[in-house]
């Protein structure tokens, strides 16, 4: 992977790909049991080739994280 400013970076394997008119949602599993779910757009999943099994990065940088409880 190209040099990124973001230090949290998560390789997984694309698990599932679910098209829409204008987004993809994208599942990657990051170990036994825990998936990622992005939701990018159609374009960008295209151009990255996002298939089933294909390698890939969740790229996390974000201003705030949310945290909940039951």
């Amino acid at each position: 992977m190209r040099a990124i400013s973001a230090r949290n970076i998560l390789k997984g394997i694309v698990k599932k790909v679910v098209m829409g008119a204008v987004n993809a949602e994208i599942t990657l599993e990051i170990a036994e049991d825990v998936e990622i779910v992005a939701m990018i757009t159609k374009s960008s999943a295209e151009r990255l080739s996002l298939k089933n099994g294909k390698e890939a990065y969740a790229i996390i940088k974000a201003s705030s994280v949310m945290v909940g409880i039951d």
